[in-house]
C-alpha cells in the first residue's frame, strides 16, 4: 500500500495536505500576525501556533473555508497574548537569532505601521482583518465572535487611533 492509503486510516494523506496548506500559507500569516502585533518575532510564533491549533483539529476543517479559520485562528491567538500579557517570555543572557530578514517591509510603510501598534488590540484586529484582508464586516464579526454593529464601532474608532497616531508619526517635530 502507498502512503496514505492504508486500511487502518493513518492519516498520511491528511498529513501531506496539511503540510501542503502549511507551506502556502505560513507566509501569509506571518504577514498578518506582523500586521497585528508588529514584531516580526512575536508574528512567527503567533503563526506556528495557529498552525499547531489547526494541525490539531485538521480532520474537522472544512478545505473551502481554511484560509478564513486560519485567519481567524491568527486572530484570536493575537488577542490572547494581549488579554494575558506576555508574562511567558523569559529572558536569556544573549538574543536569538533573527527568524526574518529585515528586508521583509519598505522604508515607507514604517510610520504606517508604528501607527499601527498605537491602536488597541481588538481595533487593530479589525483594521487588519477589515482592510488589510479586505473581509465584509460579517466576516470579521464571526472571526472576532461578535456582532456587526461592534466591528463597525471598533472599525471606526481603530481608524481614528490610527490617523492620528499616523500624522503625529509622520510630522515628529509637531509632537
Amino acid at each position: 500500500m502507498t502512503a496514505g492509503t492504508s486500511g487502518e486510516g493513518d492519516g498520511l494523506g491528511r498529513d501531506d495536505e496539511f503540510s501542503r496548506f502549511f507551506a502556502s500559507r505560513f507566509d501569509q500569516a506571518r504577514r498578518t500576525a506582523y500586521a497585528l502585533c508588529g514584531d516580526w518575532v512575536e508574528a512567527e510564533e503567533i503563526a506556528q501556533g495557529a498552525f499547531v491549533r489547526m494541525y490539531a483539529h485538521w480532520p474537522k476543517v472544512r478545505r473551502e473555508s481554511a484560509e478564513a479559520y486560519l485567519r481567524t485562528v491568527v486572530t484570536r491567538l493575537f488577542l490572547d497574548t494581549r488579554r494575558r500579557g506576555r508574562g511567558r517570555e523569559q529572558s536569556v543572557a544573549a538574543p536569538p537569532e533573527s527568524a526574518v530578514d529585515a528586508d521583509t517591509s519598505s522604508d515607507e510603510r514604517q510610520p504606517l505601521l508604528a501607527a499601527l501598534r498605537h491602536v488597541p488590540p481588538r481595533q487593530r484586529a479589525v483594521l487588519v482583518l477589515r482592510y488589510v484582508h479586505d473581509l465584509s464586516i460579517e466576516q470579521v464579526a464571526e472571526a472576532l465572535g461578535c456582532s456587526a454593529g461592534t466591528v463597525k464601532s471598533q472599525a471606526a474608532r481603530g481608524l481614528q487611533t490610527l490617523r492620528e497616531a499616523y500624522r503625529g508619526a509622520a510630522t515628529p517635530e509637531t509632537a
